[in-house]
């Protein structure tokens, strides 16, 4: 999964025109970092939201465990009924 969020950064990045350097600098990481993060997938949590702000995809972490949780499918039929 790191790698593959790693992937689809890399490739909106260039979709974008913006250069590993420029990335660095409009999140105010370092060009390491950065090459890290696309060649391993690791980074925080809160470079990784610097990097999706810069890319426009801060929305896609606004549903982020707000799903709710059931135990079992009867959970789930009470809950509809509500």
């Amino acid at each position: 999964m790191l790698r593959d969020v790693a992937k689809r950064e890399k490739k909106r990045r260039k979709s974008m025109k913006i250069t590993q350097k420029d990335m660095a600098e409009r999140t105010g990481m370092s060009l390491g970092s950065i090459k890290r993060f696309e060649q391993t997938g690791e980074i925080s949590f809160h470079s990784l939201l610097k990097i999706a702000f810069v890319l426009d995809c801060l929305d896609d972490f606004d549903q982020m465990f707000a799903q709710k949780y059931y135990r079992s499918a009867e959970e789930v039929l009470r809950e509809r009924r509500r």
